[in-house]
């Protein structure tokens, strides 16, 4: 009962990031031997900051400017730029299936889970990575949710959102909220956290 209404909270919550956004792009346009710059602000003047290859996938935009012709990135622990002209959108998942690939993290303890075209797969600190199996997914406007199978005993359900996220260590945002819930025989809990859809985190 407890996945049913999980699974109807996340498919209805209401929007907190417009629903296009959080979502994945390739470079496009962009010469062999250039770049497109990263900067620091939505204006082609202000300071470059990193930049990507003509030839990058995976590219995660967490919104637009008001105009449309920049979007928000994400770079180590902070945020910069990128002109939208030189980017088209690459996302090529049903509208039921959870988004891939995803990386969602927390803290207190740390944790990881990310969810690939190869596979999925949960590390926690002081232990070894843990292959998962997806069981069930499935995906809305605004969130999806997958329950993945750790083992015969234990079940890990996944739920992310779209909204603000702070990993409360960098001056990074986040376009995605994660709540991860445990079962297990020896006590069940949760853990919060980010995610990103940006493969070069």
């Amino acid at each position: 009962m407890i996945k049913q209404i999980a699974f109807a909270i996340v498919l209805s919550a209401s929007p907190a990031i417009a629903q296009d956004f959080p979502a994945h792009f390739v470079t496009d346009g962009v010469a062999a031997d250039d770049a497109l710059n990263i900067r620091a602000m939505p204006d082609a003047t202000s300071d470059i900051i990193g930049e990507y290859g003509p030839y990058t996938l995976n590219i995660e935009v967490i919104h637009t400017s008001n105009d449309g012709k920049w979007g928000f990135v994400g770079l180590g622990e902070q945020n910069g730029w990128v002109a939208m002209r030189f980017l088209a959108r690459s996302d090529h998942q049903q509208a039921y299936e959870f988004p891939r690939p995803m990386s969602c993290f927390g803290t207190e303890p740390f944790w990881s889970l990310n969810v690939t075209v190869r596979g999925d797969e949960y590390h926690a600190m002081g232990e070894d990575r843990r292959d998962l199996n997806m069981i069930r997914e499935n995906a809305g406007p605004n969130g999806a949710i997958a329950v993945f199978e750790e083992g015969p005993t234990l079940n890990r359900t996944l739920i992310v959102q779209k909204g603000y996220c702070s990993d409360g260590m960098s001056d990074r945002e986040f376009g995605w909220k994660a709540t991860l819930f445990n079962e297990a025989p020896d006590g069940n809990g949760a853990q919060s956290g980010c995610c990103t859809l940006d493969a070069h985190r």
